[in-house]
């Protein structure tokens, strides 16, 4: 027999049993083994399947490598001293000492008498990374296009804090917007927020944790009022809003245990409370008048988060009569959603923007008729 002969049945056995093995092992070493007990977690990290469909879902990561050429562009724009003619870097707020970037339209000098609405961005990230800086490009973009100020703030991501801590940090955003809007030229009483992912979840929870009146927040019940009044509308882009159905998808993908989302959420126990869907049942009629309009948009290829996530959120809004409007994109992944707001030349920057600019328009002009 050759040596031919021999190196291909041990290239085979490489790539379709070593390779994913050795890949499905050092991800669950990193991030987190099965939570089994004693040796069965290892049993359960050698499973066949879940081995095959972790491997699986780390691959979809390389599809990352695309994005290098807005890597370097944002990681240039963030420390060009140049752009800070419209651009407030590293403000300090909240009961945590977060900080939060903020952003004027180009069109619109810091020193105008006229306010703008003001937008708060939430970025995503599994509720296990990410940072403001990633988002300059969008946040100034974003700024131009809806002629708003724009704030992007970090939040305690885990395992620094979990998702009650995440909900109070951007609420303590809110409460900077309350107190700062003179000062920055924003108008403190049309704030929208907008996020994806984890970060449109975020939104919705901040939400209904205000409009609930949460003890959770330790926050003054009438700060609370204050602040949910203040927000005009949510923009969800690829939003997470039910956590259990969420995990149910997560372990189909064999990512359940290597994902942040239940560590950040304190447990499965935990899943219902942390889940707009759930906490919405659950609200009275006088606190579900005071949920903001919802606007959602999600691509119909998502593996990340699946496109029924928005379409069931949009259907539990619509039964309890929240004002709420759905946008499918058809063929777009979860990542595309978020890359393509950051430069102008990127195919869904102006479908994508003109969709938000209709709706915050909506938002804000539902509020000045109300408020008539």
């Amino acid at each position: 027999m050759s040596g031919l002969d021999i190196s291909i049945p041990v290239m085979m056995g490489f790539l379709f049993v070593g390779l994913p093995y050795a890949i499905s092992l050092a991800g669950q070493w990193m991030y987190g083994w099965p939570d089994k007990p004693g040796y069965k977690k290892y049993i359960e990290a050698l499973n066949p399947r879940r081995t095959y469909r972790l491997t699986l879902a780390t691959s979809d990561f390389l599809k990352y490598l695309k994005y290098w050429r807005l890597y370097i562009q944002f990681k240039s724009w963030y420390k060009n001293e140049e752009k800070h003619k419209h651009f407030e870097k590293g403000i300090t707020f909240g009961r945590r000492g977060n900080k939060l970037d903020l952003y004027h339209p180009l069109n619109v000098g810091k020193s105008d008498n006229e306010l703008v609405p003001l937008v708060v961005f939430i970025y995503g990230g599994a509720w296990g990374s990410g940072e403001r800086s990633i988002y300059c490009l969008l946040g100034q973009q974003m700024a131009e296009e809806l002629t708003a100020v724009v704030i992007c703030p970090d939040y305690s991501i885990y395992p620094k804090g979990n998702v009650l801590a995440m909900v109070q940090d951007i609420a303590d955003c809110l409460v900077w917007a309350q107190e700062n809007g003179r000062k920055f030229n924003f108008d403190k009483d049309n704030i929208v927020l907008i996020g994806h992912s984890a970060g449109a979840h975020l939104c919705a929870l901040t939400a209904l944790f205000l409009a609930d009146g949460q003890e959770e927040l330790f926050m003054e019940p009438s700060k609370q009022q204050e602040i949910i009044q203040s927000i005009r509308g949510i923009i969800g882009l690829s939003g997470v809003y039910n956590i259990v159905d969420h995990y149910k998808h997560e372990q189909k993908r064999g990512i359940e245990y290597v994902s942040d989302m239940h560590k950040a959420m304190n447990g499965v126990e935990n899943f219902a409370h942390y889940s707009p869907t759930h906490l919405l049942r659950k609200l009275r009629q006088d606190k579900l008048n005071m949920v903001p309009p919802c606007s959602l948009l999600h691509g119909t290829n998502d593996i990340t988060v699946p496109v029924e996530s928005s379409i069931k959120f949009s259907e539990l809004l619509t039964s309890l009569s929240v004002k709420v409007s759905l946008h499918l994109l058809p063929g777009v992944n979860h990542i595309d959603v978020v890359t393509d707001l950051m430069a102008s030349n990127r195919h869904l920057y102006h479908p994508i923007y003109s969709w938000i600019r209709q709706e915050l328009r909506k938002l804000l002009r539902a509020n000045q008729i109300s408020s008539k």
